[in-house]
């Protein structure tokens, strides 16, 4: 009975965390998740396709984000930070809770793999305003 309760829970928490990250024109991919050597904490592995002229709003982490532009043309906006365009091979380190913006800037679609190093429990993403 525990067990299907737990898996219940986990199953909700899971469900949110993908309802809050999928935008129209946006699709976010989980890979790969595996528990860390460093007690509670856990990376995430996804991929994310942008649409053509779609944005993903601003928001944070709770640790650090890796970004390897796959395809396309991303723009970032990482607060304090004046705006980076990225093209495929691009790669860029986003500090654990920084606030930021992607938008895909191309005529195309575009890619982005993205390696999360969080705190284990905590939503991957927190919108912001």
């Amino acid at each position: 009975m525990k067990k299907k309760f737990l898996t219940g829970i986990v199953a909700a928490i899971v469900f949110a965390n993908t309802a809050i990250a999928q935008q129209p024109g946006i699709k976010r991919t989980e890979l790969q998740r595996h528990d860390l050597s460093i007690p509670g904490h856990e990376t995430v592995q996804a991929r994310i396709d942008f649409a053509p002229g779609t944005a993903f709003g601003k928001h944070k982490h709770p640790g650090e984000e890796i970004i390897y532009v796959l395809e396309g043309l991303l723009q970032y906006q990482v607060e304090g930070k004046a705006p980076v365009t990225l093209k495929a091979g691009d790669v860029l380190f986003i500090p654990a809770g920084t606030v930021h913006t992607a938008k895909n800037v191309g005529n195309t679609e575009a890619k982005e793999l993205a390696t999360y190093v969080v705190e284990k429990g905590k939503p991957l993403v927190v919108l912001t305003k």
